[in-house]
C-alpha cells in the first residue's frame, strides 16, 4: 500500500485548465486560447496532425513495438475508411471533471497526447491532470509509486473524486501496481461520487480489481492515447463512447459472431437459449487469466463473462481459456461473450485448428451458453458498455442477441458534444 506521505502530489485539483469562461459555439481556435491549451501545451493543430500521422505510419510499419491497445490498421476488423471529418467543431464549455490515469504503457508521441487533450476539451471534458501524460520510467507511465498515485491520491482523499477517470493507454503495467491501491476505499468514494473509470485492454486489471474488492462498475470504453489521439479517430467508437456514458438504460444488438469467428453462430447453447440476467464482468483474456488464483480476479456467483482479446494464436486463446477453466472461473457463472479475438493468424501444424475450434471446445468443457460477435475489443467501431453492471441477455428470432445494461453511473448528455472528440483544425 502506499503511503500518502509517498503520493504524487503535483496533480493539484485547481490549475490553468480548471478556469475556464468559455461561451458556446466558439470556433476551436478561439476556444482552446481561451482554456490555455494554446500556449506552451498546445501546438498548432496542423502540426500535431502531420506528425501523429507519421506517428501512425511508423506504428503501422513496426507493429512488434506495439501496445496491444494500438494495433495497426491491418488487423483491426471492419475498420471505417470513409470518415469525413469536419475542418472545424464549435467546442463547449467543458464542465465534466475529469482526471487521467497511466496505469500502463507510456505514450509513444506527446503530440499525439496533446491532440487528444485538446479533443477532450473541446466535447465538455474538463481534465484536471494533463502532465501525467510527460511521465516516463522504462517503458511504463512512470514508476510503479506514480502510476499507483493516480488512483490512490483519491482513496487518500489527496484528490477529490472526479466524475471521469479515463485511462490513457493500455499495453502493459497495470497488474505491478495492484498491490499499491486501496480498492476498497477507492470502490466506496467511487461510488458515493458517482465517478465513471472507463479503459480496456491493460486496464483490464484495474476494473477487475475495482469489482473484486468493492463491487464497483467500470466501463469498458477507448481511451485517450489509443482512440482520441488518432488522426482521425473512429466516430462510431466515440458516438458510442458517449452513449455508454449518458444512457442509463444501454442495449447493443448482435447479429453475428463474425468479429469473434464467422465459423460459429452467434449462439452456441445445448438448448434453446432463454433470457438471462446477471452482473457482466472480465475483459481483456490476456489480463483476466493472468489474475487466475488471485484476490483481484471478481467471483460473481450467475455472473456473465466477457472475454475479448488481439494478436494471439488459438493454441494460446485456449490455453488462456483452460487457465480459467481449471481454476474454477466457470463455475456458477451463467453465460460466456466473446468480443473481437482478431489478429489469430493461422496454426503452423494445422490450419483446422482455429479459433471456432477452440470455442466449440469450451462449450463442451463448461457447457454454458457462448454468447459471440460481441462488437468490443482491438477494432475499430466499438462499442463501450458497462462491466460490473447488470445485464440482460435475451436472444432474437434473427439468430442474433441483445445485450441490455442497468444499474451503472451515467453523465448528463447535454454536458458533451460528440463532435469534439474527432474535431480537426
Amino acid at each position: 500500500m502506499v503511503s500518502k506521505s509517498q503520493l504524487l502530489t503535483d496533480d493539484k485539483n485547481k490549475n490553468g485548465h480548471t478556469a475556464i469562461e468559455t461561451a458556446a459555439g466558439l470556433n476551436r481556435r478561439q476556444f482552446l486560447r481561451r482554456v490555455g491549451l494554446s500556449a506552451g501545451a498546445g501546438l498548432l493543430i496542423t502540426q500535431n496532425m502531420t506528425q501523429s500521422l507519421a506517428s501512425d505510419v511508423i506504428e503501422k510499419n513496426n507493429s512488434t513495438q506495439l501496445a496491444k491497445d494500438d494495433l495497426p490498421t491491418s488487423l483491426l476488423a471492419e475498420r471505417s475508411s470513409s470518415q469525413t471529418l469536419p475542418t472545424q467543431t464549435s467546442c463547449i464549455t467543458p464542465t465534466i471533471e475529469t482526471r487521467l490515469f497511466a496505469s500502463s504503457n507510456v505514450g509513444g508521441s506527446d503530440d499525439r497526447n496533446q491532440l487528444a487533450l485538446e479533443r477532450m476539451a473541446c466535447a465538455g471534458f474538463n481534465v484536471n491532470n494533463p502532465t501525467i501524460t510527460n511521465r516516463q520510467y522504462l517503458r511504463f507511465a512512470g514508476t510503479d509509486s506514480q502510476r499507483a498515485s493516480d488512483l490512490q491520491n483519491i482513496a487518500t482523499g489527496a484528490i477529490a473524486a472526479p466524475k471521469l477517470l479515463l485511462g490513457v493507454r493500455g499495453g502493459y503495467g497495470a497488474m505491478r501496481i495492484l498491490p499499491m491501491v486501496d480498492w476498497t476505499t477507492l470502490g466506496r468514494i467511487m461510488k458515493e461520487h458517482g465517478t465513471i473509470l472507463a479503459g480496456f485492454s491493460d486496464v483490464t486489471a484495474i476494473q477487475c480489481a475495482l469489482l473484486a474488492k468493492s463491487d464497483m462498475s467500470s466501463l469498458a470504453a477507448p481511451m485517450l492515447y489509443s482512440e482520441f489521439g488518432k488522426t482521425k479517430p473512429d466516430q462510431v467508437s466515440c458516438r458510442q463512447f458517449v452513449d455508454a456514458l449518458t444512457n442509463p438504460n444501454l442495449a447493443i444488438t448482435i447479429q453475428d459472431a463474425s468479429l469473434t469467428s464467422s465459423q460459429l453462430p452467434s449462439v452456441l447453447a445445448k438448448n434453446e437459449p432463454k433470457a438471462i440476467t446477471g452482473t457482466i464482468w472480465g475483459g481483456n483474456l490476456s489480463v483476466v487469466s493472468a489474475l487466475a488464483g488471485s484476490e483481484y480476479l471478481p467471483k460473481i456467483d450467475g455472473g456473465i463473462i466477457f472475454l475479448e482479446d488481439v494478436g494471439e494464436q488459438a493454441y494460446r486463446i485456449e490455453r488462456m481459456l483452460y487457465d480459467l477453466y481449471l481454476a474454477g472461473v466457470f463455475k456458477n457463472q451463467q453465460a460466456i461473450v466473446f468480443g473481437a479475438l482478431s489478429g489469430t493468424g493461422e496454426d503452423s501444424y494445422d490450419k483446422r485448428y482455429d479459433v471456432a475450434t477452440v470455442i466449440r471446445q469450451l462449450h463442451e468443457l463448461t457447457g454454458l451458453p457462448i454468447y459471440s460477435g460481441m462488437r468490443f475489443g482491438h477494432i475499430g467501431q466499438k462499442h463501450s458498455f458497462p462491466l460490473g453492471a447488470k445485464c440482460q441477455i435475451s436472444f432474437n428470432t434473427a439468430g442474433g442477441y441483445q445485450l441490455v445494461f442497468t444499474n451503472y453511473p451515467t453523465i448528463k448528455a447535454d454536458a458533451i458534444q460528440v463532435e469534439g472528440l474527432w474535431q480537426t483544425a
